[in-house]
């Protein structure tokens, strides 16, 4: 290069600098716009982090992932070795240097709820890590993540399985402190008016803790429970619909699947053990089916069954449980008239569901006798609670009809299915064991018996008159009380 070109090529160079900054300056903030648009800019302050890897983190800049990534291997390494309680600190610095990585979320909030959870024998200390797991995902993972359709089933599985379930020795703490806290929000029941158009002090604090501390929303609160209920919304179940529901309504098309799965087992599950009894004297409540839910669980079937052709012959199998085991909990009810409509929707669609292994078709009355005397050898503790209160029910309206000797075969049978099936699961601990028989009379009478019984009032009042107690309490007297 001589002396002229040299003369005339840096002056070249730096306007060719100046033109490729300004290009860039126009690029880069079309960049920026689209990086707010799509949500990649949304950056947690690294906080309660070791000086070192906040510095690092500070200078690295964009290298932040290569760092999440090394944590996260050694996050594995501890999962591996069962360092449970270390691995949830690590994955805490994983989610804020990489708060879209959702696979850190997921297993963080398993860890907490399920493996940590059971390191302590105290029911209390268990609860407290499990609400750690759902407000990880429902606070958190959520607010960086809110179009997650994995993070929403996940959370809908920890209402469904971890809280809704028997699984856990502590499952009923865990559903007792839940209907506490929920009982507290609606004030018992919901009243979706109030609750939509607040007027009062009450009200708009009740909307905002709502929103604020459980992150749910009034309008697809009463949405759901239209669509679905009515739920009760003290029990995990309900919860596990709503999750799943909004994570649907974000959904792609093709992520529907896992989310209409958790909402059509869920309510199978919510007209198993949905219906909730409160003892107001000890502050305790019992479960039971709901079987106001017949006609919203076998809609759900139908629906998801339309909108899922792929897994259609799947869902058609728990559709057709689902029959069987509500027309048996209707007709042990005492509901013969909707127990015969829902047998004859069974026979029309799943004729084989009558067809006992003897190859006979089972009538209404003799499908409700093998599922009592076969099913209920099974060590399933809902539909044994379900057998035994239907039975207590009968046996309580057979009392006011006078047929006293028939009242006593209702009530002896529910004595032997409750024997049969504790010592069944005689070892197994308390965690699948059956209420007292005592306490199950209570719930059974208290329902038959309260403002909201769809028993007709003569047949309260005669079954008060048998029992010998007033209408003003539903408390039996000692000598008075059913053996």
């Amino acid at each position: 290069m001589n002396l002229s070109q040299t003369k005339f090529y840096k002056p070249a160079m730096v306007l060719l600098a100046g033109a490729l900054f300004f290009g860039v300056s126009r690029v880069q903030r079309a960049m920026n716009d689209d990086r707010k648009t799509l949500g990649l800019t949304r950056m947690e302050p690294l906080e309660n982090a070791p000086p070192v890897l906040a510095f690092t983190t500070v200078a690295l800049g964009g290298f932040r992932g290569l760092i999440a990534n090394a944590l996260w291997i050694r996050a594995n390494d501890l999962q591996e070795e069962d360092k449970f309680f270390e691995m949830v600190q690590l994955s805490d610095l994983i989610t804020k240097l990489e708060p879209h990585f959702v696979q850190v979320w997921l297993v963080q909030a398993w860890n907490m709820a399920y493996n940590i959870s059971v390191k302590f024998k105290d029911p209390s200390d268990r609860w407290r890590w499990v609400q750690r797991g759902i407000e990880l995902l429902r606070d958190d993972g959520l607010r960086f993540n809110p179009d997650e359709t994995l993070i929403y089933r996940e959370l809908s599985w920890f209402f469904q399985h971890k809280m809704g379930n028997n699984l856990d020795d502590a499952h009923q703490y865990y559903k007792t402190a839940w209907a506490s806290e929920m009982n507290d929000l609606f004030g018992g029941k919901p009243n979706f008016a109030e609750l939509l158009d607040p007027k009062t002090d009450e009200a708009k604090q009740r909307v905002k803790l709502l929103g604020e501390r459980y992150k749910m929303d009034a309008r697809l609160l009463k949405e759901v429970d239209d669509l679905y209920g009515p739920l009760e919304w003290r029990l995990p179940d309900a919860h596990a619909i709503y999750w799943a529901e909004a994570g649907r309504r974000k959904a792609k098309q093709e992520e529907q699947q896992t989310l209409r799965r958790s909402i059509y087992q869920t309510m199978q599950m919510a007209f198993m053990r949905g219906g909730l009894t409160e003892n107001k004297l000890d502050k305790t409540f019992a479960l039971g089916p709901n079987l106001d839910l017949v006609e919203k669980v076998n809609h759900t079937y139908e629906t998801m069954m339309e909108e899922d052709l792929t897994q259609k012959e799947h869902i058609k199998t728990g559709h057709r449980n689902f029959l069987v085991n509500a027309v048996y909990f209707l007709y042990m009810d005492y509901r013969e008239a909707e127990a015969k409509r829902w047998y004859q929707y069974l026979e029309q669609n799943y004729p084989q569901a009558l067809v006992h292994k003897s190859g006979k078709k089972l009538s209404l009355d003799e499908l409700a006798i093998v599922f009592l005397t076969e099913d209920v050898g099974e060590t399933d503790v809902n539909k044994t609670t379900a057998a035994i209160q239907g039975l207590l029910h009968r046996s309580y309206v057979e009392l006011a009809l006078d047929d006293d000797d028939r009242a006593a075969k209702s009530e002896a049978m529910a004595k032997q299915i409750w024997n049969r099936f504790q010592s069944e699961i005689k070892g197994t601990g308390d965690r699948v064991a059956l209420k007292p028989l005592q306490e199950l009379k209570r719930v059974v009478r208290d329902r038959m018996l309260g403002p909201e019984s769809s028993v007709s009032p003569e047949v309260q009042a005669r079954i008060r008159t048998k029992l010998g107690i007033s209408a003003s309490t539903n408390a039996v007297p000692v000598e008075a009380a059913p053996k």
